[in-house]
Formats: C-alpha cells, structure tokens, sequence
C-alpha cells in the first residue's frame, strides 16, 4: 500500500447505512471505493445520494476476497441495538453486538493503515466496560494501535446532543488523532435546532418537493400523530359527519379527491377526508381546513368545532417529548422524531436530516418510517467530516513515518 500527498485516501465502508459516515469522508476528500449494507432503503438511498459502489447484502454472508484491496481506511458503524443504553435487555449474547468481528476480519485480512469504528456511548458501560476492553484487545491482538473517545456531536458544530463512542486504530507507528471540539465552553456557541430549521416551521409539510425562496426542499414529510397531549381540539368532532359534509361540498365543486391532494402536495392523505370506512378516516387539521374551504368554498358549519384549538397537558414520555428550539436537539432516533415545538407535527425528515446535517439536496428514499430510521441510524455528516479531516491531517504530518511502515509491510 503506497501513499501519495496528490492521491486521494481511500476507504471502504461497512454498515454504511444512508451514508451519512462515508460523506462525512467524501466532504473531507476522501474517496469511498466500496460500501456495504443489509437495509434496502437505506441503500437505494445511498446509490441516489453517493454512487454505485455500495453494495446490498449481509456482510457476514460477503467474503473477503470479494471487497477490494489495499484502501486507506476502514469504517464501520456497526449495528448499535444490542449495546444501547436504552435497550435494557442488551446481553453480550445478543448477536448483534458481535457483528463487530465482522469489521475484524475485514481489518485482518486487507490491512488498512486506520479504522475507524463509532457506536453508542452505552457500549463503555456494558458488562462494567468489559465489551469495550474485548472489542479493543481484538484489534491490538491484530496489530493496532487502538484508542476510543466518547464525543457529543453539538461540541463539533451539529446542532444536536448525540453521545458516540468512536474507536480509532492505525498499524503505522504513528498516535491516533481525534478532532478538537469546536464549540461548548469558551469556544463557540452550540447550534441550536431554531438556529437551522426554523425557516420550516410554518411551512406545510409535503410528499412531493416544494420551493421556498427559489431553493428545492426535499423530504419535509412529517408524521402528525402527537393525538390529544399537545395542540388538541377544543370540541368533539363527529369525523363521520364532517366526512359527509365534506364529500358533499367536494362533489359540488367538481374537483377530484386526486386534484384536492395534487393542490396540497399530498400522496393519499386528502383521501382520507373524504372516508368513513373502517375508521380510517380523518379530520383535516386547522391550516388544512382553512385551505380546503378556499378550494371546496364550503360554509361555516363546522370551522368552529375543527379549527379551535386549546394546549392540553403533556406527559413527559420518550414518544411524547417536544423538540429543543433555543439549543440543540436532543438525539434524533431511529425509532422516530420528537414533537416539533410548535406542537402540531413531528419533526419532518427534511428537519431530522439537517439536525444530523445532511445537505438539502440529499433526498431519502423508503416509507416514511424508513426515512426516520436512516436519519437516526446515521452518523452526522459533519462530526464525520471532522473526524475525516483529523486523520488526513494526520497521515500527512507523520508522511515519512507512514510510508516507511508501509514499505516494511510489503517486504
């Protein structure tokens, strides 16, 4: 493996996820040859975003004569349910902590000069920090020189409190370099999420791409399941009536269901006004009720008891909890985005992307649930850039050390 100070560094990534890690790198000027994940979406992501070289598959199915050779770095953000904190049946035979040894055996058999593996911060307290010590002990017994630092992302410039461990290791001689912070404590402030999203807080959400001040958004979808503990209606609403009541001035009108969700930026949510069956209808909410009455022209029956409003007691739940607006977010999960402080909807995935900083043309693909579930298994983009960055740095300061190691491999 030779090393040029003209030539890009290249990488190879496992559990690549949507890719938020490798463009981290890419940003960095690093150049991802191969990358690897198992989740179908988030790969169809991945191939719409960065390119063709990710591959579909289990990773402990894919030999190792089939991923390329001699690349730079390794990286791997190893599948994180069974060492989370908040998973509380976490054991160490859950399989899932051990697809680790997968990255293992990539790292023993291509020899890459740095690795860089990132979990959860729940992995150091497991079995009184004895995974930690396993997983480390695992990859110095293969050569490495092998160091970890617990990180919170909002000290780097993300606008979110997201703990992660990174584990570094290089086999070149040289110490392993993590970034500095950037922001906290006598540096600069932390980003808040009102800082880079509050531009979208009025903005209705959409399934198709919108224009706003002559930029594209993507993706500002949003479940609004946040039921009666925020924003809740006032009155009791018949949706049965009011469905009636609506297909009656719809038909009068002479618009199609399709056209009234052509006119809102909708797939199929309209549709639901305008059905009773099997309870799987709806009431439009106040912004759209207001819209739909200028399209449909219908009278004042029913605004009163659909549009008021009144702020209801709110359980302090996991599900339940409302977003940060003057700081940064709390830790945007896979299992689904808090409520947006404004109390109406969730987060859309557009917002939950740029809290983990990934650029506004970056479009998701997948279900909705799928598209949360990428975002909050992704490792934001620029804690990654930074980390990126920090090693090049790295290799190019200690070039000499580095390339004489090198040689002696290859002898």
């Amino acid at each position: 493996m030779v090393i040029s100070k003209e030539k890009k560094l290249k990488v190879v990534s496992l559990f690549s996820g949507c890719g938020g890690l490798d463009l981290g790198f890419i940003n960095a000027g690093f150049e991802v040859v191969w990358a690897n994940d198992f989740l179908p979406e988030a790969v169809d992501t991945y191939k719409k975003n960065i390119g063709d070289h990710i591959i579909f598959g289990d990773i402990s199915k894919i030999k190792s004569k089939d991923i390329p050779d001699n690349f730079d770095i390794l990286l791997g953000g190893f599948p994180c349910q069974g060492f989370s904190i908040a998973n509380k049946k976490r054991s160490m035979e859950d399989e899932r902590n051990f697809l680790y040894k997968e990255m293992l055996r990539i790292v023993k058999d291509k020899r890459p000069m740095f690795f860089l593996a990132e979990n959860v911060k729940g992995l150091l307290s497991m079995h009184q920090g004895k995974i930690i010590e396993m997983i480390v002990k695992d990859f110095e017994d293969l050569g490495y020189k092998v160091n970890y630092k617990l990180v919170n992302s909002a000290d780097y410039g993300v606008p979110q409190q997201r703990e992660r461990v990174l584990i570094m290791g290089n086999r070149v001689g040289v110490e392993n370099v993590f970034p500095k912070s950037t922001h906290g404590k006598d540096l600069k402030k932390h980003i808040s999420v009102k800082d880079v999203v509050s531009h979208l807080s009025d903005v209705r959400i959409s399934d198709y791409p919108i224009k706003l001040k002559n930029k594209t958004i993507h993706n500002h979808i949003a479940r609004t399941n946040v039921h009666d503990v925020f924003w809740g209606r006032k009155n009791k609403v018949n949706q049965h009536d009011v469905c009636d009541y609506l297909k009656e001035w719809r038909a009068k009108s002479e618009i199609s269901t399709k056209n009234v969700d052509k006119h809102f930026g909708y797939k199929h949510t309209a549709g639901h006004w305008f059905r009773k069956d099997n309870n799987s209808g709806s009431v439009p909410t106040p912004e759209d009720w207001w819209e739909l009455k200028k399209l449909l022209d219908f009278d004042s029956k029913y605004d009163k008891k659909v549009t008021e409003l009144e702020l209801k007691p709110i359980r302090f739940e996991q599900s339940l909890r409302i977003n940060n607006w003057d700081k940064p977010s709390d830790t945007i999960t896979a299992t689904g985005p808090e409520i947006h402080p404004n109390k109406k909807r969730r987060m859309s995935v557009r917002e939950c992307a740029i809290i983990q900083t990934f650029p506004d043309d970056f479009i998701f693909c997948g279900s909705l649930g799928n598209m949360y579930k990428q975002i909050g298994n992704a490792v934001p983009v620029l804690l990654a850039e930074q980390v990126a960055k920090s090693i090049k740095k790295n290799i190019l300061n200690n070039y000499e050390i580095i390339s004489k190691a090198n040689r002696r491999n290859r002898k």
